[in-house]
C-alpha cells in the first residue's frame, strides 16, 4: 500500500491567465492549499478518508471563490440550490444531496445521509428537512449572494437569449477530493453550486453516485468536474471504474478513456481526479485550466492551476 494521499479540484474552465489575474491566482490555490491541509491533518493522524475528503470539500464549501456552498452559483430564479455526494470506498456506503438551500456545507449533509438515513439520495424540501432535523448550520440568502455570482448570472441570462448560446466561460465548476487513508481504504466526495442560470429544480452530475462520484476500494475514487449533463451521459465516474475492472486498464487509461467516451454523441467538457490504493494520482482535465492539488504522506504539497504546471 502507498503512503496515505488527499487529493482535491476546485472545478475546471475554459478561461486565460489575463481572466484570472495574478490576485486570483494567488487566492485560488490559498483555497486549494487550504483543502489539502484538512485533509491531510486527518488521514496524519491516523483518519479515514471520508472524514478527510469531507474535511477538504467544507473548506471549499465555505471559500466563495469555489462553485460550491457560499460561492454557489445563481439559478434563473436568482436562487442558491446545491448538490453534493459523498462515497467510502470499503464500504460502498454513500450519501447525497441535490436541489437543497440554506445548508452552509452540503458534503456534510451528504455524509449524515449516509451515516443517518436510511436512504441514499435526499432532495429539496426534504433535504432541507433532514438538515434540520440533523440540527445543521444553516444560513440565509444573504450568506451566499456575492458579486461574483451576480456577474455569472447576468452572463449566463444573456448567453440564453442568444440563437447560439456558448457556456463554455459560465460558472459550471464542481469542488471535489479523494483520499486514501492509513488503513488502505479510499473515498471520494464532490460539491456544486450548479450551473449559473441553470432551470429551477435542476440537479446535476456531482451526487449521482457513479456519475460525477464514486470510490470502491477495488477500483478507486473518483471526483468529476464539467458538463453535468454530458457528464452523466456518459456515467463518467463509473465508466472509469468498469474500465479497470473489466479491462484492467490503469487509472490513468481508464480517466482518459472515461472522458472521451460518445464523444460524437455527447458534447461538453468532462473532468476528474481519481487515485487508487497503489497511490496512483489522475488528474484529467480537457480545459484550460483545472484548480488542482495532492499531497502525499509527509511530502510537501503540489498545487496547481494550468496545465504545464
Amino acid at each position: 500500500m502507498s503512503d496515505f494521499i488527499i487529493v482535491v479540484h476546485g472545478g475546471a474552465e475554459n478561461k486565460d491567465r489575463s481572466e484570472i489575474g495574478m490576485e486570483q491566482d494567488a487566492a485560488y490555490r490559498k483555497g486549494i492549499d487550504k483543502a489539502l491541509q484538512a485533509g491531510w491533518e486527518i488521514l496524519n493522524e491516523g483518519g479515514t478518508a471520508v472524514d478527510a475528503v469531507e474535511a477538504a470539500v467544507r473548506t471549499m464549501e465555505d471559500n466563495y471563490l469555489f462553485n460550491a456552498g457560499k460561492g454557489g452559483a445563481f439559478s434563473d430564479e436568482h436562487e442558491n440550490t446545491f448538490d453534493a455526494a459523498i462515497m467510502d470506498g470499503n464500504t460502498l456506503k454513500c450519501g447525497a444531496v441535490g436541489d437543497v438551500k440554506k445548508v452552509k456545507n452540503p458534503i456534510t449533509l451528504a455524509r449524515l445521509i449516509k451515516d443517518k438515513s436510511d436512504h441514499v439520495f435526499l432532495v429539496a424540501d426534504g433535504a432541507l428537512e433532514f438538515a434540520r432535523e440533523q440540527e445543521m448550520e444553516l444560513r440565509p440568502e444573504e450568506y451566499f449572494r456575492t458579486h461574483k455570482q451576480e456577474e455569472e448570472l447576468e452572463k449566463a441570462l444573456k448567453e440564453k437569449g442568444k440563437e447560439k448560446p456558448s457556456k463554455e466561460k459560465l460558472m459550471k465548476d464542481t469542488v471535489g477530493a479523494v483520499a486514501l487513508d492509513k488503513h488502505g481504504n479510499v473515498a471520494a466526495a464532490t460539491s456544486t453550486g450548479g450551473l449559473a442560470g441553470q432551470h429551477n429544480g435542476r440537479v446535476g452530475d456531482s451526487p449521482i453516485i457513479g456519475g460525477g462520484t464514486y470510490a470502491n476500494n477495488e477500483i478507486g475514487a473518483i471526483s468529476c468536474t464539467g458538463d453535468g449533463e454530458g457528464i452523466m451521459r456518459a456515467n463518467v465516474a463509473h465508466e472509469v471504474y468498469a474500465l479497470v475492472k473489466y479491462k484492467n486498464m490503469s487509472l490513468h487509461d481508464a480517466a482518459a478513456q472515461a472522458c472521451n467516451v460518445y464523444k460524437d454523441k455527447i458534447s461538453g467538457d468532462r473532468n476528474l481526479i481519481a487515485l487508487n490504493k497503489d497511490g496512483a494520482i489522475v488528474f484529467q482535465f480537457e480545459t484550460k485550466l483545472m484548480f488542482r492539488g495532492s499531497r502525499i504522506g509527509q511530502e510537501p504539497p503540489y498545487v496547481a492551476i494550468w496545465k504545464e504546471e
